[in-house]
């Protein structure tokens, strides 16, 4: 991560040039000069390619730790507690906090806490039991707590924004299934499996029945509602494997993974029998809903996906046409 990278580089400059104004690179040259070049080397080494290629949260909670220890060791070469850089801690706290979640950078807030209580220690002539140290500890250390908790929230809220816009991006609004952009990705993804494995799917294409009545009698919001209610039949009709999806208006499709012709009658029939059970209380009167239904088979029906969607909207309108008879399921 490039952020880290130039967390990392800017604590290293800070430090380096603390330590040459306070003369402790004249007074303990060789312990300086090692933690220094110790750094450099962990820096150089955790942007290698090949340190923890696929285990990222491993490498950034040792990033995030040995910043921890590289601070504490040049605050003990810059003054200890009175060193003007204390408030490098910051540095991994929000690294942590921005990464690696609440937990983990609160229990590097509490280290870090008691790294000032040994320092406080190794200090000549402070007395860690006094009140002096303990306002001096307060003063110091409750603004790390408090950015580490503010910016594990923020952290949190940037996340949950971001799954917020990728559901968006993936499924429609109203009823939560596929949106067609999806849906197109994934039966892509399931063809070209299809065709190079030998493998079969189905593809149902669904109408709603008379949603323009609806509309008109009750309006667009118990259109909605009706909408709404046909997404949940489809969804308790198929399997965990299969993918729903809605084209726009009152259109929807399903895809079948691996379903002979069969098993897609069968989903079939259930998608026809949930949505006609379920009845839709409007203005307290029971409106009972229909779709109406075409499914086309791979590769039986066809092996080019534009071909396989037209004979399923063909077959789709004439299953409409046929429920439109009087008598029909649709007309009752």
């Amino acid at each position: 991560m490039r952020s880290t990278r130039s967390i990392e580089i800017l604590c290293l400059a800070l430090a380096a040039l603390v330590l040459v104004w306070s003369r402790a690179l004249v007074t303990q040259l060789w312990p300086v000069l090692g933690l220094l070049g110790a750094f450099v080397v962990a820096i150089v080494v955790f942007r290698g390619r090949r340190f923890f290629p696929r285990r990222t949260r491993t490498r950034l909670l040792i990033e995030s730790w040995s910043m921890v220890l590289f601070i504490t060791g040049v605050l003990w070469f810059s003054g200890k507690n009175s060193s003007p850089l204390l408030n490098l801690y910051l540095l991994p706290i929000i690294l942590s906090a921005l990464t690696l979640g609440r937990l983990v950078t609160l229990l590097q807030v509490a280290v870090i806490g008691v790294c000032h209580l040994l320092l406080a220690v190794a200090t000549p002539g402070l007395d860690v039991f006094s009140p002096f140290y303990a306002s001096q500890a307060v003063g110091q250390l409750a603004p790390f707590l408090l950015v580490a908790y503010l910016t594990t929230t923020l952290s949190a809220d940037i996340t949950e924004a971001r799954e917020r816009i990728e559901n968006l991006a993936q499924n429609d609004a109203l009823t939560g299934l596929y949106n067609l952009r999806m849906f197109n990705e994934v039966w892509q993804r399931v063809h070209g499996a299809s065709e190079s494995e030998r493998g079969i799917y189905a593809l149902l294409m669904i109408d709603m029945d008379k949603l323009k009545d609806i509309n008109e009698s009750f309006g667009h919001d118990a259109g909605n509602s009706a909408i709404t209610l046909v997404a949940q039949c489809l969804q308790r009709s198929i399997r965990t494997t299969d993918y729903a999806a809605r084209f726009g208006g009152d259109e929807f499709a399903v895809l079948l993974p691996g379903a002979s012709p069969e098993i897609a009658e069968a989903v079939v029939k259930r998608v026809r029998h949930n949505v006609f059970k379920t009845t839709l209380d409007l203005r307290s009167r029971m409106i009972r809903c229909s779709v109406s239904i075409g499914v086309v088979n791979y590769p039986k029906d066809g092996r080019d996906m534009r071909d396989l969607l037209s004979i399923a909207d063909r077959k789709m309108y004439r299953d409409k046409e046929l429920r439109r008879a009087p008598g029909s399921e649709a007309n009752a």
